[in-house]
């Protein structure tokens, strides 16, 4: 029997008998009429598929035919089964959300299977009861609200059940417009509206709003300055920032001007969800105590400034009746005050790249009694074109050992940082491994993902965009271009010929021999032959999504850019074939391709922003010296 391509695979599948014919005819029946979301859903897809027009009706009698939804309270709540035989359908499920689950398995064998079915039973629960993805909307890059309802429905198909929308300065709070002006923000109305969107498809739209690091869109403002840790701006002392000054980002913890402020954004923004959870952030304060909270800090410890302040988080998100959600990256570095922390918030353990410390974080959650997620990442910023077997590596250690010690969720995160150049489709590949993990990770850690891809992300009949998506989000891996959370070709599109060798000198995993760290003549030509193949393939898909050619312009341009970010390298090393004229007149043409492909999907508000991070390397190729300018990595 022909095995179905189905995401995320189920645990358990048996093939009960020969293959029958749905019927011409017949009912869609559900046992209660909260049910009818998840018919209508049959009956578009029975419709779509195999020009069938089944009606619905509500009945409280047993169902001997047809097609039959049911709630079972003995199941588990998100479990359900699909059994199949001799044309009629029973799906049953311990919660309305499971009967939800249910259907869309039926979607996917409809897509493998047609109008002939054979005889099947499938049972199937989820790992993890919560499973969200995260995306930033703030990072200059916001979408349109048609964008988030098709991503909503893809990812509700994939049995996602939970939203983040990662806000710094991106909703519209009625007294802070100075803040929001320029980012074409979300409104009270449009999150109302999507969050009624997901719940019909039993996904939690959660609240998210940075409220300690990552506020300097607030506080490069003269009306919120004065809330600053380092008002004037400090100097990096990590990663690729080590020794640069700053602009503020953090909030000073100990002023309660700076609680007041975010007492009076969570009145604003929570009304607008039902939602019992909320995320404050709380990540990466990059400069806490170097300036206002300097003295409490030498005083108490950093550790514990930090924690009081995220306690008074705490009492105004439980005083709003949420439960709080936190980024737990800097509680990790000071385990001895987790006792300290309530027992009633959730900490989000997060991590990019293989390797990341899963199992030395998680079973501090474990023993302190403060139940957390686990948080891979889609791998999509930073390279463009994704980072396929990062993604998959660290995505199946985040899940794995989340699984060991207790995690009670995973959190897909899918960041924008540096302008978020990269595409809504770049993301697709992390989407679907990490929900399909999260959903069962023995059935799904194996999963042929172009194949899925294919089916379920591009409906690519030709069987031809996973396989070019997973390749093209390989090329980082070429000899000296990897590049810790990202890839060296981002950055040859980002960064001048000075800040190149700062930046990756800052960098405690490369040593730099000579000038340009080390490009490799040898990788930047194969990486054009191999964007080259890919180009040629990406041509000889047969997608049947709507939005088929925005997909081919998108990857194209993905293309092109680190074409011409693989000639850039080769001009540093001398290529006379790439001249700076050559080069300017290429990048100024791919520019005006971006901004066109950005507002098909994004809301004009931090696309200027976005495009101005190409201007270094504009500027590099007209001459400018850049030796006593800004570092154009900041």
């Amino acid at each position: 029997m022909r095995q179905p391509i189905l995401l995320p695979i189920p645990r358990e599948i048996l093939f009960t008998g020969d293959q029958h014919p749905l019927p011409v005819n017949s009912t869609i029946r559900i046992s209660q009429q909260s049910l009818l979301f998840s018919a209508q859903a049959v009956q578009t897809a029975l419709k779509d598929h195999i020009d069938r027009e089944w009606p619905i009706e509500a009945s409280s009698s047993a169902f001997t035919s047809g097609f039959n939804l049911t709630i079972q309270t003995e199941l588990a709540p998100q479990a359900y089964s699909v059994d199949i035989a001799n044309g009629r359908i029973n799906i049953q499920g311990g919660d309305e959300a499971a009967i939800f689950y249910g259907v869309q398995t039926f979607i996917q064998l409809l897509k493998t299977y047609g109008d002939q079915f054979p005889d099947i039973h499938i049972k199937d629960h989820p790992d993890y009861p919560v499973r969200g993805v995260m995306l930033d909307i703030s990072r200059d890059r916001v979408p349109r609200m048609e964008t988030v309802y098709a991503l909503v429905d893809l990812l509700a198909s994939w049995k996602l059940n939970h939203l983040q929308l990662y806000m710094e300065h991106s909703f519209a709070y009625s007294q802070h417009k100075t803040v929001w002006e320029d980012a074409s923000p979300f409104t009270a109305q449009e999150i109302l509206d999507l969050q009624a969107y997901c719940r019909q498809r039993h996904i939690d739209l959660v609240p998210n709003q940075n409220s300690f690091g990552h506020m300097e869109r607030w506080l490069k403002h003269s009306d919120y300055k004065h809330l600053a840790e380092c008002a004037d701006g400090f100097i990096g002392d990590f990663g690729d920032h080590m020794g640069e000054r700053r602009p503020a980002t953090s909030l000073n913890p100990t002023d309660q001007a700076s609680i007041a402020l975010i007492s009076e954004l969570y009145d604003e923004l929570l009304p607008n969800f039902t939602s019992e959870f909320f995320n404050v952030g709380g990540d990466e304060p990059w400069e806490m105590g170097q300036c206002a909270s300097k003295a409490l800090c030498e005083a108490v410890g950093r550790g514990r400034v930090y924690v009081d302040y995220l306690l008074k988080l705490y009492d105004l998100v439980k005083a709003r009746g949420k439960t709080m959600i936190f980024w737990a990256d800097v509680i990790t570095k000071y385990p001895e005050l987790l006792p300290d922390m309530p027992k009633d918030m959730i900490a989000l353990e997060w991590g990019y790249y293989v390797g990341h410390p899963y199992s030395e974080h998680a079973p501090m959650f474990a023993q302190s009694g403060i139940p957390f997620y686990v948080c891979p990442g889609t791998s999509s910023w930073n390279t463009l074109s994704g980072r396929t077997d990062n993604a998959i590596g660290n995505i199946r250690d985040a899940v794995k050992t989340g699984l060991e010690y207790g995690a009670s969720g995973v959190l897909m995160t899918d960041w924008g940082d540096r302008g978020h150049w990269q595409p809504l489709p770049i993301s697709y590949l992390g989407y679907a491994y990490g929900l399909g993990m999260a959903w069962c990770a023995e059935t799904n850690e194996t999963m042929e993902i172009p194949t899925v891809l294919n089916q379920f992300a591009f409906e690519d009949s030709a069987g031809v965009m996973g396989q070019v998506m997973a390749e093209l989000g390989n090329l980082y891996q070429l000899d000296g271009l990897a590049y810790p959370n990202g890839s060296l070709l981002f950055f040859l599109l980002q960064l001048n010929n000075n800040d190149l060798n700062a930046f990756i000198s800052n960098l405690d995993t490369h040593v730099v021999t000579d000038q340009f760290f080390g490009l490799k003549e040898s990788s930047l030509r194969e990486c054009l032959d191999r964007l080259n193949d890919l180009r040629q393939r990406l041509h000889r898909t047969r997608m049947e999504r709507e939005d088929a050619t925005l997909i081919i312009e998108e990857v194209g341009l993905v293309i092109d850019l680190l074409a011409h970010a693989c000639k850039r390298g080769l001009h540093l090393l001398g290529d006379v074939r790439f001249s700076s004229e050559s080069l300017y007149t290429e990048l100024e043409a791919l520019i005006v391709r971006q901004r066109a492909n950005w507002l098909e999907r994004s809301r004009p508000g931090g696309l200027e922003h976005s495009l101005l991070r190409f201007k270094p390397v504009l500027r590099q190729y007209q001459g400018y010296d850049f030796t006593d300018d800004t570092p154009s990595y900041l």
